[in-house]
């Protein structure tokens, strides 16, 4: 499965136009602008899957870096501020990790 079996390939695109520069990411915006605001439970749980480089069932910080190229091979590396902020943002339970139910809430709500 691949992100643009849930995803329009134009909404990826834009998405990470608003954040090309560093420092301008912005998780709430880029999951809405990509469209992932509007899927099912069980389709965003699909595109954690995806984005869990490793498949351990959780998105650790190091994975959270390269989270656009997940997107996009030719997207930038999430800078160090981005990659802290997202992490502390979505990480609900502080265990340094996001879970796919973590991951879920943070897009669904």
């Amino acid at each position: 499965m691949s992100l643009t079996s849930v995803l329009s390939a134009d909404a990826i695109a834009n998405a990470l136009k608003e954040c090309k520069a560093p420092d301008t990411f912005c998780h709430k915006k880029f999951f809405q602008t990509c469209g992932l605001t509007k899927k099912t439970s069980q389709e965003v749980k699909n595109v954690f899957r995806i984005l869990d480089d490793d498949g351990s069932e959780f998105i650790e910080e190091d994975e959270l870096q390269f989270f656009l190229q997940r997107f996009s091979p030719s997207a930038r590396v999430l800078t160090e501020s981005e990659t802290k902020k997202f992490m502390l943002a979505l990480d609900e339970d502080n265990d340094g990790k996001i879970g796919i139910d973590e991951f879920e809430h943070a897009v669904l709500s």
